[in-house]
C-alpha cells in the first residue's frame, strides 16, 4: 500500500523576477499566449492501476496535510477567475471522486462563480452514486476515461476488474445531465488499438464524444517511447475502415482536441455522403502539438503551479498562501510562474522525441490532467 509523503511541504526556489512591468494583464506568457482554461488537481490518488501512467503497486501518496483544503482551493480558483482571467476550470486528479469532501467543493465553487464552465476528468469508478449530486452541486459536464469495451482488456490497462462500474457511471452522467460527456481512450499497441472503431461506434450511438488521446511520456514507469505508440495518424488509419472523417467546421479555439465530423463509410462508395453521426477528437500532443496556442495551466493538488505539462520547475502557490499571504500576492507568484512558461514540451521547441526532452518526474496522475 502506497505511504503518504511529506516532502510536498519542503520549500520551492521562488520564483524569479522575470516578468516584466508592462507584460500583459492575466496569466500571459514570453510567447504571446495567455492562459485563461485552468486545471486544478483536488489528489493525486487513485483507484485505477493504469499501465501507461501508474506502476502496478501505486505510487507514494502525497499526506493529507500536504494537500489543498477545500477552503484554499476555493481561495485559489477565485484569484484565478477574480483577477487573472481564468474562464475556464477543470477538477482533475489522481481522481477526483475519491476526495470525500468532493460535491461541497463544487458547491462553494457554484456559489461564489455562477456563470464558471466547471468540468471534471474521472475515471468513472463510483461515479454512478454521485453523478446526480455533482450535477445539483454545480458541475457543468464531465470526461470519463474510458479505453475499452471488453473487460479483459480493460482489467489488463487499468489493473482493475471495474468496467460495470465505469460503464455504469457514463451513463448516469448523461441522465443527471452532465453532458456533453466525452470519453477519453489511450490506445496502446496490440492491446486495445484494433477496439478504435467499435469503441467510436459505441459512443456515437449513446451521444457520447469520443476522444482518442495520444500516449504521453508521463507514466511513472517510463516506459514510454515514440515508436511504440499509436500516432494520430494511425487512430484516423484505424477510424477510416468504418467511418470517413471530415474537418468539424467549429473554430478549435485552443482545444487540445482536433474534432472531426463523422460519417459512416458505406461499400461501393466514398462514404462522404450519409449524415453525420457527431464527431470524434484527436489530441495529438506528441506527433501534431498544439503548444503554440495552448491557453491553460496547472495547479496540482498539493498547490505547486505547473505552466507545461511537461515542465519540471514548478513553483509553491500553497506555501505562499500557508504563509498569510495576500491575494494580490498570490496572484503575482502565479504571473510570474506562468511567464516563465516553456515555449513547447517543458523546452524552447517542440519535440517528445527529442534527444533533449526530459520526461518530467511526476506521473500525469502526480500532476493533473
Amino acid at each position: 500500500m502506497p505511504q503518504p509523503r511529506e516532502e510536498a511541504d519542503a520549500p520551492l526556489p521562488s520564483v524569479p523576477a522575470a516578468r516584466p512591468g508592462n507584460a500583459p494583464a492575466g496569466l500571459a506568457d514570453r510567447y504571446g499566449r495567455r492562459a485563461t482554461d485552468m486545471r486544478l488537481s483536488l489528489t493525486d490518488k487513485c483507484n485505477l492501476r493504469c499501465t501507461y501512467c501508474m506502476p502496478a503497486e501505486g505510487l507514494e501518496w502525497l499526506s493529507k496535510q500536504a494537500v489543498m483544503t477545500a477552503e484554499e482551493i476555493v481561495r485559489i480558483v477565485g484569484i484565478g477567475v477574480g483577477q487573472l482571467g481564468v474562464r475556464e476550470l477543470r477538477l482533475t486528479g489522481g481522481e477526483p471522486l475519491v476526495r470525500h469532501d468532493l460535491v461541497d467543493i463544487i458547491a462553494a465553487l457554484r456559489s461564489n462563480h455562477p456563470d464558471l464552465p466547471i468540468s471534471m476528468t474521472t475515471n468513472g469508478v463510483g461515479l454512478a452514486k454521485k453523478a446526480a449530486a455533482l450535477k445539483a452541486a454545480g458541475l457543468t459536464r464531465i470526461n470519463v476515461s474510458l479505453d475499452s469495451l471488453h473487460e479483459e482488456t480493460f482489467t489488463q490497462l487499468t489493473r482493475r476488474p471495474f468496467l460495470d462500474q465505469v460503464l455504469a457511471g457514463v451513463d448516469a452522467a448523461w441522465a443527471a445531465g452532465l453532458g456533453p460527456v466525452k470519453l477519453n481512450a489511450v490506445l496502446m499497441r496490440g492491446i486495445n488499438d484494433a477496439e478504435a472503431p467499435s469503441l467510436l461506434d459505441w459512443a456515437l450511438g449513446r451521444g457520447y464524444e469520443l476522444r482518442f488521446i495520444e500516449q504521453m511520456p508521463l507514466d511513472a514507469d517510463h516506459g514510454w517511447t515514440r515508436r511504440n505508440m499509436i500516432t494520430a495518424a494511425e487512430i484516423r488509419q484505424l477510424l477510416s475502415a468504418d467511418f470517413v472523417l471530415s474537418a468539424d467546421p467549429r473554430a478549435r479555439d485552443g482545444a487540445p482536441a482536433e474534432r472531426f465530423e463523422v460519417r459512416r463509410r458505406t461499400a461501393g462508395s466514398d462514404g462522404g455522403s450519409g449524415p453525420v453521426l457527431g464527431t470524434v477528437g484527436i489530441i495529438a500532443s506528441v506527433t501534431e502539438p498544439f503548444c503554440s496556442d495552448c491557453r491553460r495551466t496547472r495547479i496540482t493538488a498539493e498547490g505547486k503551479i505547473m505552466s507545461c505539462l511537461f515542465s519540471r520547475e514548478e513553483f509553491d502557490l500553497l506555501g505562499l498562501l500557508r504563509s498569510g499571504a495576500s491575494d494580490a500576492a498570490l496572484a503575482q507568484r502565479w504571473q510570474d510562474a506562468m511567464w516563465l512558461k516553456p515555449k513547447a514540451h517543458g523546452m524552447d521547441h517542440v519535440g517528445l522525441d527529442a534527444p533533449d526532452f526530459v520526461q518530467p518526474d511526476r506521473s500525469m496522475s502526480a500532476i493533473g490532467g
